[in-house]
C-alpha cells in the first residue's frame, strides 16, 4: 500500500536537475511548491517545465503549489559580517532607502512608521532579536530599544506581533506572481499572511478575473487569521499551518494546540491541511534528522493531516532526495501501525444541497470498514467526492477516475487519493468492469477483493454522485 499522507517539497537550487526531481517523486513527493519569495519568474517557469517533463516520463500527476510571498517584511542590506545589537542599546529602523543613518537598518515596509505605536514590539530574524518601539515620526523613522540582542544580517524577516498592518495581504508583487503562476496552470495558490475570510474572497475574484482555476490554500501565520479561523475555513479550499511566522507572531506555546485544532476542523470540513516549517530542518546539512523532528512528522501523521511540507530542506538543503526517503519511511511506519488514524466519521448534514452525495460518501466509507473492502473507487469531474471520502480517512485505498486532467494533479495534495485518467462512459456496469480490469492489470487489486464503487447515474451527464455499488473483483 502506498503512503496516504502526502509530501510537499519546495523547489530551489538543490532541485535543479530532472534527475533529482525524478528521484524525489520516486521516493514519495506528491506536490512541488514554487516559492515566489525567492528566484525569478524565469527560474520558476523552468522548474515547472522540468517537473511536468518528469511527470510525463513517469506517468505521475504531481501537484504544483505556487506560494505567494505576501507582505513579508525584511531588513535591507547589512554589512556582510552583520551588525551586533547589544541589549538596552538604541537602534533605529527607517523605511526611506534614500536615508543613511548610523546604527540603523532599512525595513522594506514603507508604512511601518505609521502603523507601529510606542511600546509595541518588533521582532527580527524569526524572533531572535526583540526591539521595543520608543518613538516613531509617523513617516519613515522608528526609534527602538534592544530588549534581546544578537547579530543582525541582511534580508532577515521582521515580525510585528502587536501591530495591525494597514496594507493588504496581497501585494503588487503577489499579483504579478499570481499572473505568471496561473499562466503556468498551477493547481494550488498559497496565500501568505492572510488575515480574514474577506481577503480569500478577493483573491478568488482575482484568480477568476485572470481566467485561472487554481484552488486557494490559506496559510495561517497571523494572530488575526487564528481569530477569524471559522470564516477563513469556510472560504478557503485548503489550509496550511505555517508554524514559523505563526510561532513568532503568537506565543510559541500556543502553536501545538492551534495546529491540532486546525487539523480537526479541516478534516471535518473535508478540506486538505498541510503542516509546514522546520519539520526536518537539521537535514539541511545532516544526513539524518534529529529525533524531535522525527516525532514532529510522526505526530502530524497521527493527527491525520493531508500533507507534511519541506521548505529549505529540499530547496537549498544538501540532501533533497534523502530527506524525502526518511520522511516517507516515518509516514509508512505510522500509517502501518497507528490504527487510530483511520475511520473519522462525519455525519452528513441534512437540508444541504450535497446531502445525497455526502450520504453516499459517508456510507461508502462505513461499508468499506464493515466488509473490509480493498478499495473505494470514485468517478468524479469536480473532485468533490474525493475530498469527502478522503476526509473520513478510510483504511481502504481511494482510487479516483476522472476525465478532468487538471483534477488528477490537484488531488495529489489530498490524503490517501490516487488518481487515474479515464474518459470512457458507455454504461455504468461496463465502466465499472473496465475500471476493475484496469486496477487488476496495475496489480492494485486482485480476484476476490471486495470493492466499493461510487458514481453519478446517468453516467454521461456528470451530475452529483448518487450511486454506491459493492462487488467482488472477478
Amino acid at each position: 500500500m502506498k503512503k496516504r499522507t502526502k509530501i510537499v517539497a519546495t523547489v530551489g537550487p538543490s532541485t535543479h536537475s530532472e534527475d533529482i526531481i525524478k528521484n524525489m517523486i520516486l521516493e514519495g513527493v506528491n506536490v512541488f511548491r514554487i516559492n515566489f519569495s525567492h528566484g525569478s519568474h524565469e527560474d520558476h517557469i523552468k522548474a515547472i517545465n522540468k517537473i511536468r517533463k518528469v511527470d510525463k516520463t513517469l506517468g505521475t500527476h504531481s501537484a504544483l503549489l505556487a506560494d505567494l510571498q505576501g507582505p513579508k517584511i525584511r531588513i535591507g542590506e547589512m554589512p556582510e559580517e552583520g551588525v551586533l545589537l547589544e541589549k538596552n542599546s538604541a537602534f533605529t529602523l527607517y523605511t526611506n532607502d534614500k536615508k543613511s543613518i548610523e546604527n540603523a537598518a532599512f525595513v522594506s515596509y514603507d508604512r511601518l512608521a505609521k502603523d507601529v505605536k510606542k511600546d509595541e514590539f518588533i521582532l527580527l530574524d524569526d524572533g531572535k532579536i526583540h526591539l521595543k518601539v520608543t518613538e516613531t515620526n509617523g513617516k519613515d523613522i522608528i526609534k527602538t530599544k534592544v530588549i534581546a540582542g544578537g547579530i543582525l544580517y541582511s534580508r532577515k524577516g521582521v515580525n510585528l506581533p502587536n501591530t495591525k498592518i494597514s496594507t493588504s495581504s496581497l501585494t503588487e508583487k503577489d499579483k504579478n506572481d499570481l499572473k505568471v503562476a496561473l499562466e503556468q496552470g498551477v493547481d494550488w495558490v498559497g496565500f501568505s499572511f492572510v488575515r480574514s475570510a474577506r481577503e480569500i474572497i478577493e483573491l478568488r475574484h482575482l484568480i477568476t478575473s485572470m481566467n485561472g482555476d487554481a484552488k486557494i490554500i490559506a496559510k495561517i501565520e497571523k494572530p488575526e487569521a487564528v481569530e477569524d479561523l471559522d470564516n477563513i475555513m469556510q472560504e478557503t479550499d485548503a489550509v496550511m499551518v505555517a508554524r514559523g511566522d505563526l510561532g513568532v507572531e503568537i506565543p510559541l506555546e500556543n502553536v501545538p494546540l492551534i495546529q491540532k485544532r486546525i487539523a480537526e476542523m479541516a478534516k471535518e470540513m473535508a478540506k486538505p491541511v498541510i503542516i509546514a516549517t522546520q519539520m526536518m530542518e537539521s537535514m539541511m546539512d545532516n544526513i539524518t534528522p534529529n529525533r524531535a523532528e522525527v516525532n514532529d512528522v510522526a505526530n502530524a501523521v497521527m493527527d491525520g493531516v493531508d500533507a507534511v511540507m519541506l521548505s529549505g530542506e529540499t530547496s537549498v538543503g544538501k540532501h533533497p532526495v534523502e530527506v524525502i526517503k526518511i520522511m516517507a519511511r516515518i509516514i509508512n511506519e505510522i500509517e502501518g501501525k497507528y490504527t487510530e488514524l483511520y475511520v473519522k466519521e462525519t455525519m452528513p448534514k441534512k437540508n444541504n444541497d450535497r446531502f445525497i452525495t455526502d450520504s453516499i460518501c459517508f456510507n461508502a466509507c462505513r461499508l468499506a470498514q464493515r466488509v473490509n473492502a480493498k478499495a473505494i473507487i470514485t468517478m468524479t469531474h469536480s473532485g468533490y467526492t474525493s475530498y469527502k471520502i478522503s476526509s473520513q480517512r478510510p483504511e481502504s485505498a481511494i482510487y479516483v477516475f476522472s476525465s478532468n486532467k487538471k483534477l488528477l494533479s490537484t488531488l495529489s495534495l489530498v490524503w490517501g487519493v490516487a488518481t487515474f485518467y479515464y474518459d470512457k462512459t458507455i454504461s455504468t456496469d461496463h465502466t465499472i468492469a473496465d475500471i476493475h480490469h484496469l486496477l487488476k492489470s496495475e496489480k492494485l487489486v486482485e480476484s476476490g477483493d471486495l470493492i466499493i464503487n461510487t458514481a453519478s447515474i446517468p453516467l454521461g451527464e456528470g451530475g452529483k454522485t448518487n450511486m454506491l455499488k459493492l462487488s467482488y473483483i472477478e
